[in-house]
């Protein structure tokens, strides 16, 4: 069966590691909210000795020979300066920025696969376009010899012949090399070996000029939500930092219990008591009054790091920006060339039976008929690479806007990945030893996979 465009994304939605790594690394931030939810969590703390005296103080006569110990203590933080709350409204808000993140990551990998998709199909007609005109000009060779046998033609006409022949045969080898290259990277993306790749669809929604395409940019550009959410994050962060100069209050209680095992002997009867418990509670206020200059080095590093968030935000605007208009430009200039190019290639077309037919009288030299076989044929590839840069540019001006993601593209790959069902699962937990699953691979490996060669049929060549 023929695969799609629709159906290479699909795939590589599911099994591409960079985006299957992404979205690990995604689950790794949703960590960060309990992670800094736990620092405004009560903490317990169990601990246990065992001793054995070898030798005893020699002017101890009470000293027991061995003791078991153990401590409980429960610590419950009460005010922390604004510190945890911070900290996880922070964390909370980095998470939303790496799912931003997640997005463009997910437009990055859709657009370098249409990108390989199409060249597949672009490099796939170049070299069946450069194996018709290999054929051609060995008929060419051939008639040129014949005619040169009966006296028609000289020498140097068989030589013309025999040099553009040549050259055709090294142009095939080479865009067969890049034919192998593209499937290859093909395989590299999709995971799997292109098979007779299928016409790509319209892209839906683009826009009708370049201010509508920087508009839709500006508000739905996943990379431009990621750096708004990445500035907020700063801001929490000095308000954490500030936290370093504030009281601290928490309440505690903690209880001990040993027992001399008997090996106690303070000069009583049986040697007296030999287990000792104790317990106490209370609230311990912590009020920093200097600190070397730590915290306000600390307060002026995240209030840095927040103005540079600030300046990385303008810069990743700009950087949209400048994106979506050379898009626009790009695939307009590719639509123009492929209008410029159709013409070419009927034109060239044309002038070759006309050069043909002129040169069966007499009036056109075989040199004539070799130039504009090369007019046709590069007129010919032209034209399929310009149908694949306006493919191209058309998709990454969507992925310019925003709208180059699963949800825009509707990929039949059942389910897709939701990044907040892992956040909603995470972000309450409190059992220490609530581990997950032991990690396994989600991506599929291509070590299996042939070589990939050259070879191009009919049905997979598109030709114009």
């Amino acid at each position: 069966m023929a695969e799609t465009l629709q159906g290479a994304l699909a795939k590589a939605y599911a099994s591409n590691p960079t985006l299957t790594g992404a979205r690990a690394g995604q689950r790794a931030t949703d960590e960060n909210v309990p992670i800094q939810k736990a620092g405004g969590r009560p903490a317990a703390d169990l601990g246990g000795t065992y001793s054995e005296s070898i030798l005893k103080p020699t002017i101890s006569f009470t000293s027991p020979q061995r003791t078991v110990n153990a401590q409980a203590q429960l610590s419950v933080p009460i005010y922390s300066g604004g510190a945890v709350r911070n900290g996880v409204k922070a964390a909370k808000v980095r998470v939303e920025a790496g799912q931003a993140n997640l997005r463009g990551t997910e437009a990055s990998i859709f657009s370098q696969v249409v990108a390989a998709y199409m060249d597949v199909i672009r490099d796939s007609a170049i070299v069946s376009l450069n194996q018709a005109n290999v054929k051609v000009l060995e008929v060419n060779l051939q008639a040129t010899n014949d005619r040169f046998e009966v006296g028609d033609l000289t020498r140097t006409d068989v030589a013309q012949s025999q040099s553009r022949l040549a050259l055709a045969q090294a142009d095939l080898q080479t865009v067969q090399s890049n034919l192998i290259t593209s499937r290859e990277n093909y395989i590299a993306l999709v995971g799997e070996a292109p098979d007779m790749l299928e016409p790509p669809p319209v892209l839906p929604g683009l826009p009708a000029t370049p201010d509508l395409a920087v508009q839709v940019a500006l508000a739905d550009n996943p990379d431009i939500a990621a750096a708004k959410k990445a500035r907020d994050a700063a801001r929490y962060d000095v308000r954490v930092a500030k936290a370093g100069n504030l009281p601290t209050l928490s309440a505690f209680t903690q209880a001990g219990y040993t027992n001399y095992l008997d090996t106690l002997e303070n000069g009583t009867v049986g040697g007296g008591s030999q287990i000792n418990k104790q317990a106490q509670a209370g609230v311990q206020l912590s009020i920093p009054l200097y600190q070397g200059g730590r915290p306000a080095a600390q307060v002026r590093q995240r209030q840095a790091q927040e103005s540079q968030a600030i300046e990385q935000e303008i810069q990743v605007e700009r950087g949209v920006i400048a994106q979506a208009r050379a898009a626009y430009a790009s695939w307009q200039a590719s639509l123009k060339a492929i209008e410029s190019n159709q013409k070419a290639v009927e034109a060239a077309s044309l002038s070759l039976e006309g050069v043909r037919a002129e040169n069966s009288v007499g009036s056109r030299t075989i040199l004539d008929i070799l130039n504009a076989e090369q007019e046709a044929l590069n007129a010919r590839v032209q034209l399929v690479s310009a149908r694949r840069n306006a493919y191209v540019a058309g998709f990454s001006l969507l992925a310019a806007m925003g709208h180059a993601e699963a949800d825009d593209l509707g990929l039949a790959s059942g389910a897709l990945y939701d990044p907040m069902v892992n956040y909603d699962r995470v972000k309450g937990k409190w059992f220490d030893w609530d581990y997950g699953a032991a990690p396994l691979p989600v991506a599929t490996r291509t070590v299996d996979t042939l070589p990939q060669n050259a070879n191009v049929s009919p049905e997979t060549a598109q030709q114009p």
